[in-house]
């Protein structure tokens, strides 16, 4: 083989034997996992709002952010349930640049996988025992899933990983919600299949084991756009494209319809400021048909604590160093805008 085993890891019983969580934030990661699925299940009409950096990439600057929100969502609590973005791992098209804490705790060293796997466990325990969230994470790798399970109450599958199969039967293992984005062709039948497989049981090896998944019937759908023929920027929020997706769940026979709206990526053509826009437009297609208002459970949207974005060695405090984000003055105006319209 062409490689080097450099060390081996720890497995994640140890990681979490090293660096556990507490009585208290099993308690809130509780009471969080019931909110949130009784919003998919349709038993609380409150919206969901995934919200936070395109990549968490230092500690201070991610939980910075993360307490503002939890001074907004105390305000907004009786229409919005936010969900903070701690995406500790970033897929690259290439393969080249910077690929999250998950490699590189600093963004300007080298990768330490060891420290990573750390690092990311820390962040996320920090989140829970610092602000009361527990959050959402990209299920880039599926091994590396169970170093977060007891802290995780979302997870995402990217456009890139919605097609492979150990992607789809290791959500289905999971019992928090997993949203299988549409892939960047745009091909939704790719997503529904996957959201299928999600619901389905399987048996499967798993980290070295013959494992058995019951189904998770929280699989469901995020919308991000996508790339055509011409590598143009597409999106699929639209009224036309959510009255399509209502038609295609009703004949599905899927548990717990359901779609998340991603504002960014191909949807605003990598525009963060049109984000704002998008999530208004998506508010308003929900007002105007049943059907949307009952599939559309909420919004991703890629907010950090300054606009736009930079390169790392750039050293700006909360500005994102992967794709560009709202900065937080705006970010907060468009939350109180959108609980006023769901009002």
């Amino acid at each position: 083989m062409n490689m080097e085993f450099k060390r081996k890891l720890p497995i994640p019983k140890e990681i979490k034997e090293q660096y556990p969580i507490t009585p208290e934030v099993e308690e809130i990661k509780t009471k969080r996992d019931e909110e949130i699925k009784a919003i998919f299940e349709g038993n609380d009409d409150r919206f969901i709002l995934i919200i936070g950096p395109c990549s968490a990439d230092h500690d201070d600057s991610v939980i910075d952010y993360i307490s503002r929100l939890r001074g907004v969502q105390e305000k907004v609590s009786d229409k919005i349930l936010i969900i903070p973005r701690i995406y500790t791992n970033k897929p690259r098209t290439t393969g080249d640049g910077y690929k999250g804490m998950l490699h590189q705790p600093d963004p300007n060293k080298e990768s330490d996988m060891l420290k990573g796997v750390i690092a990311i466990r820390n962040l996320h325990l920090r989140a829970i025992k610092e602000t009361g969230f527990t959050c959402a994470d990209e299920m880039l790798y599926p091994e590396n899933y169970r170093y977060l399970s007891d802290l995780l109450s979302y997870v995402a599958i990217g456009a890139r990983s919605v097609e492979n199969q150990k992607h789809r039967l290791t959500a289905s293992g999971l019992d928090i919600p997993v949203g299988m984005k549409n892939p960047t062709a745009g091909d939704i039948s790719v997503m529904m299949n996957s959201i299928t497989a999600g619901q389905h049981s399987h048996t499967f090896i798993y980290r070295g084991w013959e494992v058995e998944s019951h189904g998770n019937p929280l699989t469901h759908a995020i919308l991000r756009g996508y790339v055509n023929k011409h590598g143009q920027s597409m999106p699929n929020y639209h009224y036309e494209d959510l009255i399509h997706l209502a038609e295609i769940y009703e004949a599905s026979g899927l548990l717990n319809p359901a779609v998340i709206i991603d504002t960014n990526h191909a949807n605003s053509g990598k525009k963060w400021m049109e984000q704002p826009r998008i999530a208004k437009e998506v508010l308003h297609s929900c007002r105007h048909s049943n059907d949307v208002k009952k599939i559309v459970k909420g919004l991703m949207i890629e907010s950090y604590i300054e606009d736009g974005a930079q390169k790392p060695e750039e050293g700006i405090y909360g500005k994102s160093i992967t794709d560009p984000c709202l900065g937080w003055e705006k970010t907060e105006k468009l939350i109180y805008v959108l609980a006023d319209v769901l009002s």
